[in-house]
């Protein structure tokens, strides 16, 4: 089956003028590669708006030294509208310890310095020099994470909300199609950006609170946060807005949520609600090509590792402290249909350069797929940022028979002649899910399976809002014993993070024991960024547990990083001076012989308080 006719959205003049248009509509700024693929949120948007009758082009990564390459597409009718970029650019452009890097994997060639530091920023500043009278629309990750005031890693100081810094019209935060498209609708029926306040998934600049007279409905009732002035002068007042925040971020019970800013307010609406399943399958039914623009002429990695991925569902309710994903896709799931899935299977048969061989079939967690609240009207009011911390909510759905059937139905499609699940997923639910465990390590491992318990000390974890070593142990059994009867060789790739806040030293040493004693080895580390909106990055910036209040230690030199780094890599010679060094700092050298010499002593485990404890003997996972 040949995937259905169609032809990317213009980037040029010239393109908009072969479809018959003399005029565009909306115009996207993004600052990734055009991608015509619904893994990439500009090309989603944009595909979304045109299925609504909207003329939509797309200038991506343009000059932003000059104002000419945002006239490419001519003077929008409407708006722009602006992202950064999948990734937030101060994140996409310097490593953890604040070092340039070399490549951008969303450019042709993985060239870096295709986008500009603070892209949304530079980007509205460009298009309102080209036009300066076409209001601007900020949106993606970078503006939805920065969309109050935030602690930028790079700066090392508190930033106003983005939308004064970019001096845009409005700001989208979240995944973005129900606000874009209303907002494009009302527009489109002659109202003003002045009058339009009231959309939920919105953020605008105000000289006054919410007037009840903008809505066209009640408005729900309001909480105020710390101000901007208080929050970059008082780390308590900080981790007292976050805390807030928090608690407000359920698209059926939160609350408008203001911040000052000198004379004016920050007004942020509401969540949008989830898409429908409905809904979201009309989303991924829409005509994407599924490759680059054609005016490409080198490869563009991001879209080398995804092409052959399909998305089945959006959200996470992990609620883990230094990931984004709850913050910006929201924490109930919204799932495609089964059918929905399979026809974009059928679709991606019929590209040239498929070859059988689908490469990831999940989500942000793979074994999510299909999970939901089980008390509708108690998940419509819960204020738990997590459903699976510190355990797992008695109303949440944990069946993975709705994802194994979607795995069975998707290896059985004609044309499909392998098919990985390499999205990662949550070895605490696998226990939960026998049906999709032996369906996943049966037929959709291909001899590596990732999964991320980032600490195993108890304290460590507790910050992290992670399960602990004790599910990591239960985890490293069951996929024992299943690869033993399946008489399968495959091996685990366990995911670390090092120098998290809440971590020590001796926290990293216990981890490296752990390792050794479970024969298991890291290839990569994750040295902790603190990324804009999360939870342990309030941490690092304040030292304080925003949701308990309670003081913690937090790693910030440089030179602890690198020695928490060097013991999780203990494994490789070229680290033998910084584990030594390491082992040295936090009164540890009877560990050296352990982990760096052949020796290995009876196991030991960590138990709730990150004491040692003997443990029986076991085979490892791996």
């Amino acid at each position: 089956m040949s995937p259905p006719l169609s032809s990317p959205l213009p980037i040029s003049l010239e393109e908009a003028q072969a479809r018959g248009w003399d005029e565009l509509d909306i115009v996207f700024i993004s600052g990734d590669a055009y991608i015509d693929h619904p893994s990439f949120g500009v090309p989603l948007l944009a595909r979304l708006l045109e299925s609504r009758g909207f003329r939509v082009g797309i200038i991506p990564q343009p000059d932003w030294r000059s104002a000419e390459p945002f006239r490419a597409l001519g003077r929008p009718r409407l708006f722009f509208a602006v992202a950064g970029g999948a990734m937030d650019s101060m994140v996409a452009h310097y490593t953890p310890l604040k070092k340039l890097r070399r490549d951008d994997s969303y450019t042709p060639g993985n060239r870096h310095g295709s986008r500009p530091n603070r892209a949304v920023i530079v980007y509205t500043s460009c298009c309102r020099a080209a036009y300066k009278d076409v209001p601007v629309v900020i949106g993606g990750i970078e503006a939805s994470l920065r969309r109050f005031a935030q602690y930028d890693y790079w700066e090392d100081a508190v930033r106003r909300s983005l939308l004064l810094d970019a001096k845009a019209d409005l700001l989208i935060y979240g995944m973005g199609e129900h606000p874009l498209a209303e907002l494009a609708q009302r527009l489109q029926k002659g109202e003003s950006f002045a009058e339009i306040r009231d959309i939920r998934g919105t953020a605008c600049i105000s000289r006054t609170p919410p007037d009840v007279r903008a809505y066209d409905h009640t408005p729900p009732p309001h909480v105020e946060l710390p101000s901007y002035e208080e929050v970059r002068g008082d780390k308590k007042k900080y981790a007292e807005a976050f805390r807030l925040l928090d608690g407000e971020q359920n698209p059926y019970s939160g609350k408008i949520v203001l911040q000052r800013h000198g004379d004016r307010f920050l007004v942020c609406n509401p969540p949008s609600l989830p898409l429908t399943t409905k809904e979201l399958d009309a989303v991924y039914a829409l005509p994407f090509t599924k490759g680059p623009h054609p005016s490409y002429t080198e490869p563009i990695p991001a879209w080398e590792q995804i092409r052959c991925s399909i998305t089945t569902h959006r959200g996470c309710f992990g609620g883990c402290a230094f990931c984004a994903i709850t913050h910006h896709q929201g924490k109930f799931i919204q799932s495609r249909s089964q059918e929905s899935v399979l026809e974009e299977l059928r679709r991606l048969t019929g590209h040239p350069w498929f070859k059988g061989s689908v490469s990831d079939l999940g989500g942000p967690t793979a074994n999510m797929y299909g999970l939901s609240c089980g008390n509708p009207a108690a998940g419509e009011k819960c204020r738990r940022g997590s459903c699976l911390f510190p355990a797992v909510c008695g109303n949440l759905v944990t069946s993975g028979k709705r994802g194994a059937g979607l795995l069975m139905a998707a290896r059985s499609l004609a044309g499909i002649k392998h098919l990985t699940v390499t999205s990662g997923v949550r070895f605490d639910l696998l226990e939960r899910q026998p049906e999709y465990t032996r369906e996943l390590l049966t037929h959709h491992v291909g001899g590596l399976l990732k999964v991320a318990p980032e600490h195993v000390v108890p304290r460590v974890t507790a910050v992290m809002r992670k399960p602990g070593g004790e599910s990591f142990e239960r985890f490293l059994d069951l996929f024992r014993k299943e690869n033993s009867r399946l008489g399968k060789r495959q091996a685990i790739v366990p995911y670390f993070i090092s120098g998290h806040p809440g971590c020590t030293l001796g926290d990293m040493v216990e981890l490296a024991l752990y390792l050794k004693r479970h024969h298991l080895r890291v290839e990569q580390v994750q040295d902790f960024t603190p990324t804009p909106g999360t939870l342990a990055t309030c941490i690092y910036h304040t030292g304080i547990d925003p949701l308990t209040g309670k003081e913690l230690y937090v790693p910030r030199s440089e030179k602890e990083k690198n020695l928490q780094k060097g013991l999780l890599l203990f494994h490789l010679p070229e680290q033998r001076r910084l584990v030594l060094e390491a082992l040295k700092a936090c009164g540890r050298e009877d560990a050296a012989q352990e982990l760096l010499g052949g020796i290995v002593p009876p196991r030991t485990g960590i138990n709730r308080e990150g004491a040692k404890v003997t443990m029986k003997n076991r085979r490892s996972g791996r």
